[in-house]
């Protein structure tokens, strides 16, 4: 059986704001980290990377390491500075595109110095808004050649493309599991892989467990960030609060394709406890995930082949939903 990892991005263990409120209070790094390691069942933490992080590497990974956890990965942001607002990869300045490679390159190196396997980066500025605002083909060139020259860096830590449909930009230019997967095929650099984050996904109209699965079957790594919400935006919700079949189906998949990554939990807690909102992902995800290896699995996949969905959900009540 495969170990359940759960992983905490330290931004959200301190204050977090909307367009209308702020939550919480602000916490130092050592702060975070001290509430992290006090999570039952959470042995991670995402840092964002260049704002939440020690700028000594060496001192970062004692801290770490002294509350007993592991780096998931290393978020790099590309997004918050100015010169980003229009776009980071995707943009028409030469200037700007080669400071967001640096960017990365300085993520990877960090990443490399506090002991950990990956850069993630969500590209959130590079969309638009407006027909004819930007040549959509120029944009991608950009976009491939940023990417790949980021990822041809310190190939030995992969960088990991987190998609999303929306926000900053009204649409983001890789905004589906499927156009990412295009993107990082015309690049070929197997060092680059997706994250997939169930939320995404989840509001993007794709099926999250799908998206996982088109991943899995690609030459590419890919990397899972957990949450929920209710199909019309983000919300960062715990997990299965509001889809939790297709959540169970999510792990399931996992399972199947032998992820043995760390979950980790792009959850926001907004109006409730933080230690108890990451501490109900975490219990209720290890639940699943050991009810998932406790059913007859070649029993349920011989239903879904069959293709007769009603055997199939006889087999989820009694089974996974015990009712």
């Amino acid at each position: 059986m495969i170990e359940f990892k759960n992983a905490v991005i330290t931004s959200f263990v301190s204050k977090t704001k909307d367009r209308f409120h702020e939550y919480n209070e602000e916490k130092t790094l050592p702060e975070r980290l001290e509430m992290v390691a006090s999570m039952e069942g959470v042995t991670g933490v995402e840092v964002v990377f260049p704002y939440e992080v020690l700028d000594d590497p060496a001192a970062m990974k004692t801290l770490v390491a002294d509350h007993e956890l592991a780096i998931a990965a290393v978020n790099v942001n590309i997004k918050g500075e100015p010169q980003f607002r229009d776009g980071g990869l995707s943009s028409t300045d030469k200037a700007v595109r080669d400071e967001a490679i640096s960017y990365i390159h300085r993520a990877k190196d960090y990443a490399a110095a506090v002991g950990a396997d990956k850069v993630t980066c969500c590209p959130l500025a590079d969309g638009y808004e407006f027909s004819f605002q930007y040549d959509y083909a120029t944009a991608r060139r950009n976009i491939l050649d940023t990417l790949g020259r980021a990822a041809d860096y310190r190939r030995e830590i992969p960088l990991f493309v987190e998609y999303k449909p929306s926000e900053t930009r009204g649409r983001c230019y890789l905004d589906t599991a499927a156009k990412t997967l295009c993107a990082l095929n015309d690049i070929g650099i197997r060092e680059l892989g997706v994250t997939l984050d169930f939320g995404h996904a989840l509001y993007g109209n794709e099926h999250s467990a799908e998206a996982l699965a088109l991943l899995a079957e690609s030459d590419f790594p890919y990397y899972l960030h957990i949450n929920d919400n209710n199909g019309r935006w983000d919300w960062d919700f715990m997990v299965g609060t509001h889809h939790l079949l297709s959540y169970i189906e999510f792990l399931f998949y996992a399972q199947e394709y032998g992820y043995d990554d760390f979950f980790t939990s792009d959850t926001s807690p907004t109006r409730w406890d933080i230690r108890g909102t990451f501490e109900v992902s975490a219990r209720v995800s290890e639940k699943l995930w050991k009810r998932l290896y406790a059913i007859d699995r070649d029993d349920l996949k011989q239903r879904i082949a069959a293709g007769d969905y009603l055997h199939t959900w006889r087999f989820i009540e009694d089974e996974l939903l015990r009712i």
